[in-house]
């Protein structure tokens, strides 16, 4: 085979086989092609597509170009969760633990951010000491003992997808359902773990910016893995709006503490955490009713077993607990700025990148995986939707260590509020639940 042979058949819109498709992941981990030949062949991807059978071929390469964890008597058990990323999305910090309290092993296996918003990763290195370089039998002894990791992606799993993602962003060959679809399960097939939930989200925070393509997505995602053996539940969400209140590393850890403690019992993170707690109860057959697992999952929080789960989880990986009965042990700011409400009335809307874009201003997020992140700043949204403000009140709050950046900062918050008379009808965050078995759920 030739590889410009490959690319002039994807650029003519023929489908590849599997053997060209394995061809292909080959000679990137060899390196025997360029940058330039996969380049040409990501974008002629990305003109002409691959159908469903050809970004299963690709998925399955691309995780067969590295190792794969072995879980052992546990591995039809363990499970997964995937976000495709949105502004203020710590609801893996929460529902992790809280799965782990329930008797589940989770083994969730993270990146750092790159863009607009920081990832899970960079959120636990917030606490102190917290290690995410496991190795893959630390990771397996882990999960063994306590029903839960929270890890970075090893060099060593999907290493293909690696050189391929450094690639697309840097030739807008990134929003390619087929090349997404294919990333996100490569590694969950390599993670070794059978049960996975992907929370795809559209709207200003999110890659995906209507209903309509996440659910696209979705589908996708839903069917490659049950073509190749996986069961995987896709939850299409909003992230038209910051989820929660908090959007900054050491901020966002601070509220899935307070939600672990208990003290966030209602709002957009308790919603999607009990949400997806729910379904994943529900896929391994736990419970059949929805609102029976939520009351057994919020009795978890309540009797502080998902806040000790936590705990062991933070002390396994090398972090301190301490940080949860005092927050004065994270890295804090240097400047705390209370930025009051113009006029009175509801506020109506948050626009989610204007959000996601100050906070990066201030450092909590980086554009090159190089750069560094300040984890002490971030935005506190004092108000969220639906929500009665007067004039002069505390409508978010910025934690900051750069006067500059803060006022940056301050004029993307301000055109990111909308505030009006009338009261806004409450949405669901949840849009369309899309399983294996192809029954969806609106």
């Amino acid at each position: 085979m030739n590889f410009v042979d490959l690319i002039e058949k994807k650029k003519q819109g023929l489908h590849h086989t599997r053997d060209e498709i394995c061809y292909i992941v080959n000679t990137i981990m060899s390196e025997s092609a360029n940058d330039s030949q996969i380049s040409a062949w990501l974008m002629a991807v990305c003109f002409k597509g691959l159908n469903e059978d050809e970004t299963a071929f690709f998925t399955e390469a691309l995780a067969s170009s590295g190792d794969t964890i072995d879980f052992g008597e546990l591995k039809n058990s363990v499970v997964d969760k995937h976000s495709t990323g949105g502004v203020g999305d710590n609801v893996t910090i929460t529902l992790i633990p809280l799965l782990a309290a329930a008797g589940i092993p989770v083994a969730k296996l993270a990146d750092r951010g790159l863009g607009h918003a920081a990832g899970t990763v960079d959120k636990l290195e917030a606490i102190p000491g917290f290690n995410t370089n496991l190795t893959t039998q630390a990771i397996v002894n882990q999960v063994s003992s306590i029903n839960a990791v929270i890890a970075s992606q090893d060099k060593n799993l999907a290493p293909a997808d690696k050189k391929l993602h450094s690639l697309r962003n840097q030739t807008a060959t990134v929003d390619n359902d087929a090349l997404i679809a294919s990333s996100i399960i490569s590694k969950k097939l390599a993670s070794g773990t059978n049960t996975i939930i992907i929370d795809v989200k559209y709207g200003s925070g999110a890659f995906m910016k209507t209903a309509e393509d996440a659910v696209h997505l979705s589908r996708l995602i839903v069917n490659i893995g049950k073509q190749l053996g996986k069961k995987i539940t896709a939850v299409v969400t909003s992230m038209e709006e910051p989820l929660g209140r908090a959007i900054g590393n050491t901020l966002e850890i601070i509220e899935a503490i307070e939600f672990l403690k208990g003290n966030i019992k209602t709002g957009d993170l308790a919603e999607l955490t009990y949400s997806f707690a729910a379904i994943i109860l529900q896929n391994l057959d736990m419970y059949e009713n929805t609102t029976e697992a939520v009351n057994y999952l919020r009795g978890l929080v309540e009797s502080g077993k998902a806040l000790e789960k936590f705990r062991e989880l933070i002390k396994a990986q090398g972090g301190n607990p301490d940080v949860i009965d005092d927050y004065d042990r994270f890295e804090l700011p240097c400047f705390k700025i209370e930025c009051e409400a113009k006029k009175n009335g509801y506020v109506h809307n948050i626009n989610a990148y204007n959000i996601a874009h100050a906070a990066s201003l201030l450092g909590a997020s980086r554009d090159k995986y190089s750069n560094t992140i300040d984890y002490s700043v971030g935005i506190y949204l004092n108000k969220k939707s639906g929500e009665y403000v007067k004039k002069g009140e505390t409508l978010y709050t910025i934690y900051s260590n750069c006067e500059e950046s803060t006022k940056a900062a301050q004029r993307f918050c301000d055109e990111a509020f909308i505030i009006s008379e009338s009261k806004p009808a409450h949405k669901s965050l949840l849009y369309e639940i899309i399983r294996n078995d192809e029954d969806d759920d609106v």
